[in-house]
């Protein structure tokens, strides 16, 4: 435990004060109050473990409340951050806790709102000066650099996936989309949404003098402690500046594990059947943003040996795959996905992934692929599964590529989990639940209607209000069956082949969500905003 008073000579000029050890007070401290003149010496990043707080400061001794006598390595930083001696006090962990984070939050408001009205400022008289341009040259502008900054640190502690920030006349703002919900988070100044857009180009490496035509790029940033993060850019010209939009993908490939995606258990051992074929199509479905590319990449992942030649053709790539040969799909230069599925197969390939199968031609080669040998994978964007070969056959896809090929669809959507830390039983929504059809093999028998107890939440500190934290996966898993095939050939309607999923125990997008209320995974309501249908 480190413990210093004033009696320790003072140091040399330019050098941190030595250390002294004196024994801490006996008597944990419950009432923590943080002066100003303490906060202003403290850095947030001291403050983000939530083991210390700052106390006071007298005669150039710092009073810090401690709840972790072993943290000698942040006891040192402090001490050499501030130029101060510290005298240590033990105090409760809850406590400190409470008031370590009541402080951070205070901390960066007043950072942020310094930023704010100093790029205001800025702003504005560059406006005023007679051939200036704002965002041209100003891109390393301090005060844009440290709130931009601030903001995705902000951003990735909060886990959120994607941050906008959207110019209109009169306002300027940025939200946040967290567990697939978007709520504003920022106002800054609508004089620098320039600089704001032209930094951002700057760390994707766009053309930061273009702002007619949208550019997509990517942003690989080291945050202290919060590892390294990849982020998709989107900018698109707008009535009053460009909106840029970023989207905030996990670069560590520990967390592609199937078992994390939300499958149930007869699901996942029929998508782990395809997978394990040498050969055919696997095709996951759903809107943007309803996961599929986390759910290719966690297959891509599980297929990754030493003897594989895994390639994948992306727009554009959203994490780095170490031993999968990835490229990004550029139109312009004439590297499309058809042109890159073709360079692909005269490199002796086992696995190719397709970003999208978006036009007849490559679809053509992906289903080719698939019937000489090679295992595809790839996606599409269609309500269900069975709506998923349909819609390929309109696309012009030949029935008998179609059922010699595709081995296995899967629909996807994601819902919002309830907080482990407010989940209460709602006795309401199990009313609810009785008239919602959930009765079948695939969820519940009718005797065990009346015991189904679902869950609500009302939101609480760890959730931040809502009643939410994280979101996970529903899914229709389709194998296609020899009967399936047969109605292919016979260019069945996506309801024909819907009835056939069904007489096969293919779950539906609404039973499997509904399997999640049963669970107490998600509440019902959240399942039915979904998947309403």
């Amino acid at each position: 435990m480190y413990s210093h008073a004033p009696t320790t000579p003072p140091s040399t000029a330019g050098q941190p004060p030595a250390t002294a050890h004196l024994p801490p007070s006996r008597t944990p401290l419950t009432a923590l109050v943080t002066e100003p003149a303490a906060a202003g010496l403290f850095d947030p990043r001291w403050l983000r473990d939530g083991v210390c707080v700052p106390l006071s400061v007298r005669d150039g001794v710092l009073r810090l409340a401690l709840a972790d006598a072993d943290r000698h390595d942040l006891l040192e930083a402090i001490r050499f951050g501030t130029g101060h001696l510290l005298e240590v006090l033990p105090a409760e962990a809850a406590a400190i806790a409470t008031a370590s984070a009541a402080l951070l939050e205070r901390l960066t408001a007043e950072s942020r709102n310094r930023d704010e009205a100093a790029m205001g400022i800025d702003a504005l008289a560059d406006a005023a000066t007679p051939g200036a341009v704002a965002g041209d040259a100003d891109t390393s502008d301090a005060p844009v650099v440290r709130y931009l900054h601030g903001l995705l640190e902000e951003a990735v502690r909060d886990g959120v996936s994607d941050i906008h920030f959207e110019p209109y006349e009169l306002v300027y703002r940025v939200r946040f989309r967290r567990d697939g919900v978007l709520h504003e988070a920022r106002q800054p100044p609508v004089a620098v949404r320039e600089r704001l857009a032209s930094r951002i180009k700057v760390m994707a490496r766009l053309d930061i003098a273009e702002r007619r035509r949208p550019q997509d790029g990517r942003i690989r940033l080291p945050l202290d402690g919060l590892g390294v993060v990849d982020m998709r850019v989107s900018v698109l010209p707008t009535l009053f500046g460009e909106k840029v939009v970023l989207r905030l993908m996990p670069s560590d490939t520990g967390t592609l594990d199937i078992d994390r995606l939300g499958l149930e258990a007869a699901q996942k051992a029929a998508l782990l059947e395809a997978i394990d074929r040498p050969d055919g199509m696997v095709l996951v479905t759903g809107p943007t943003g309803s996961g599929k590319t986390m759910t290719l990449y966690t297959l891509l992942a599980r297929l990754n040996r030493a003897g594989e030649n895994i390639s994948s053709a992306e727009d554009p790539a959203e994490m780095h795959l170490p031993g999968i040969n990835q490229v990004n799909v550029n139109e312009r230069t004439g590297l499309g996905f058809a042109a890159v599925l073709r360079a692909f197969l005269r490199q002796d390939p086992d696995t190719l992934m397709v970003g999208e199968i978006r036009d007849l031609e490559t679809a053509d080669i992906a289903i080719k692929a698939a019937q000489t040998g090679h295992r595809v994978l790839s996606t599409l964007h269609t309500r269900d599964a069975p709506g998923t070969l349909a819609r390929l056959m309109s696309m012009g896809v030949a029935p008998f590529q179609l059922a010699s090929a595709v081995r296995i669809i899967t629909a996807q959507r994601l819902v919002r989990r309830l907080c482990g830390q407010c989940r209460r039983p709602d006795a309401q929504a199990a009313s609810r639940l009785q008239n919602a059809d959930v009765v079948g093999p695939a969820l519940i028998t009718a005797s065990e209607v009346d015991r189904v107890a679902p869950f609500t939440a009302d939101g609480c500190s760890a959730c931040g209000g809502t009643g939410f934290s994280g979101r996970v996966g529903v899914h229709q898993v389709l194998p296609v069956s020899d009967a399936m095939n047969a109605l292919i050939l016979q260019q069945a309607s996506a309801r024909e082949l819907a009835r056939q999923a069904q007489s096969e125990g293919v779950m539906t997008l609404r039973e499997a969500a509904l399997a999640k209320v049963l669970a107490g995974v998600t509440s019902l309501a959240e399942a039915e905003s979904v998947c309403h249908a």
